[in-house]
């Protein structure tokens, strides 16, 4: 086995799991994930080295057959768009402070979600939900020599705003749908992450496994706007909530001269959100839990553990040109209510140095969500979830691109 070659390859290594794993990650995940966590450019072996991407998710979720509270067909419409654009960028550092000792800080956007069917029979449900997050991270590892090659320590911590709002129909009596309520709200919280990484650089070896914390959202505040219904605006909180925890597990590793297969399987505590219970001000918190007489409106998630496994192969054509492909299954967090189904997607990408400091990357993936149907499920305390809307919906496509610059020093 050419030894050196391998050397060429750890480099493309980086590459190949950041590059498609940006593309297609996004694309396929489950709950509110979007871009999600992403330390890999912390194992980058430069002594500084910076990286900006974005990716733009197109899922194409179409509802079907939908009917509002007790199945009664109200004649807004049986079909609507369940899905919206978006993108996801993402944009870090990392250096080397001493010998062995590397950080990185970054900014990313780890959750989000934006329906916008509109006028359709499930209006009294949602018209237009739009979830946003903002993440600020330091990460820091120590490494050293251990065998053959080298054990790496991980540990940082990260500030996170979550962000978003709500809209739905109150009143049908208000002329052209007017009569309409909207939710905003927003919080934040910090989290740590933890890890351990081993290395063997002359074969692009590498494994890691890193848990990232759950974020405590004790502060969740905002507004319950019903002034189209003559109610006016309400100050409002949420009892506390808590974004997932996550743990997921890489390998990758060279298994011939310019060939690197990698692979991945991450869990995400998403069952930690089901139906936030949105109270006014004022109301005691130890009153404010769901399906109690102080709930105004809720946040119904219900969501289960999601599960992504993905696994894939890069090739290093020369000096300046290397891709790589993947294949990814995510299993859908919805179970009865929503329209999260399993999802396969497949991906593929590549990535040009036309200098030694400059990388170039440019990746797409195509997937299906599965389909499925939404209806009245149990939630917390009891409470009757889905009874004012329900809908199928089928095998649906989703496709994203994805384009990155990693400079190094």
């Amino acid at each position: 086995m050419n030894i050196l070659r391998l050397k060429a390859l750890a480099g493309a290594g980086c590459f190949s799991i950041a590059l498609i794993g940006a593309a297609m990650h996004p694309a396929h995940a489950g709950g509110l994930e979007r871009g999600g966590y992403d330390i890999d450019l912390l194992f980058d072996p430069s002594p500084v080295a910076t990286e900006a991407e974005a990716t733009y998710v197109m899922p194409d979720r179409k509802y079907k057959n939908a009917r509002g509270p007790g199945g009664a067909d109200l004649g807004f419409g049986s079909s609507a768009k369940g899905s919206e654009d978006y993108w996801v960028p993402r944009i870090g550092v990392k250096a080397q402070v001493v010998q062995g000792v590397d950080c990185m800080v970054d900014y990313s956007q780890p959750w989000g979600a934006h329906t916008a069917p509109g006028v359709w029979n499930g209006a009294f449900s949602n018209m237009e939900t739009d979830i946003k997050s903002d993440n600020y991270a330091a990460t820091c590892s120590y490494k050293f020599d251990a065998g053959k090659g080298q054990l790496r320590f991980i540990g940082g911590v990260f500030y996170q705003k979550v962000y978003g709002f709500k809209e739905d129909l109150v009143s049908p009596f208000v002329p052209d749908f007017g009569g309409t309520g909207r939710v905003d709200l927003t919080s934040s919280g910090w989290g740590w992450r933890a890890g351990v990484a081993y290395e063997i650089p002359d074969i692009a070896l590498r494994a890691s496994l890193v848990y990232n914390s759950k974020v405590k959202l004790d502060n969740i505040e905002g507004t319950l706007d019903l002034t189209n219904v003559g109610l006016g605006t309400i100050p409002i909180y949420g009892s506390t909530q808590y974004m997932p925890d996550v743990v997921e597990l890489k390998l990758q590793s060279g298994v011939a001269p310019g060939w690197l297969a990698f692979g991945s399987i991450k869990w995400t505590n998403w069952s930690t959100l089901q139906s936030v219970p949105i109270c006014p001000v004022g109301v005691p918190s130890s009153l404010c839990f769901s399906n109690s007489p102080a709930e105004v409106t809720s946040l119904d998630l219900m969501y289960r553990d999601g599960w992504t496994v993905s696994g894939g192969i890069g090739h290093k054509f020369n000096d300046q040109w290397s891709a790589a492909g993947q294949l990814s299954w995510d299993r859908g967090t919805s179970h009865g209510y929503g329209a999260q189904t399993d999802t396969w997607t497949v991906g593929g990408g590549v990535a040009y140095t036309p200098q030694p400091n400059i990388e170039v990357r440019l990746a797409g993936a195509i997937g299906v969500m599965t389909s499925g149907h939404s209806g009245t499920v149990i939630g917390p305390n009891g409470k009757i979830i889905g009874d004012d809307a329900s809908y199928d919906f089928g095998n649906d496509l989703v496709t994203a691109i994805n384009g990155g610059i990693k400079i190094k020093f």
